[in-house]
């Protein structure tokens, strides 16, 4: 995983949710990619908050999109590891890590969302 793709790969990614091009959102993704979200529990009504394929995540994600349309994410920062990226941005529900990783076509094959939570 090198710099340039990563900064690439994140703008890209950040300005297709920003467009709500659900079509160039998931050209992010491998054809049978994994997404795990505590969010997918609760709008996918799938207790164990994991998706498979594009179909089922695409379907997910257009409910999302209907759900919020005004959805924007900032991004704050890009984190690089060895096969993978993690993107720390800011969306519709505060503070979120995502992170993805990619196959050899660099392509997402699995996908992990994480929310902050704000103790009292």
């Amino acid at each position: 995983m090198d710099k340039s793709f990563a900064e690439n790969f994140a703008t890209d990614w950040v300005d297709s949710w920003n467009t709500h091009d659900l079509n160039r959102i998931l050209s992010h993704y491998a054809d049978d990619f994994e997404m795990c979200s505590p969010v997918i529990i609760q709008l996918a009504d799938e207790p164990s908050g994991v998706l498979r394929g594009k179909n089922a995540v695409g379907a997910y994600w257009k409910k999302a999109l209907e759900l919020i349309p005004d959805l924007r994410f900032e991004l704050i920062s890009v984190l690089i590891g060895v096969s993978s990226i993690t993107l720390y941005y800011k969306g519709a529900r505060g503070f979120v890590a995502e992170v993805f990783h990619f196959n050899a076509d660099l392509k997402i094959i699995r996908a992990f969302a994480h929310y902050a939570v704000y103790l009292p």
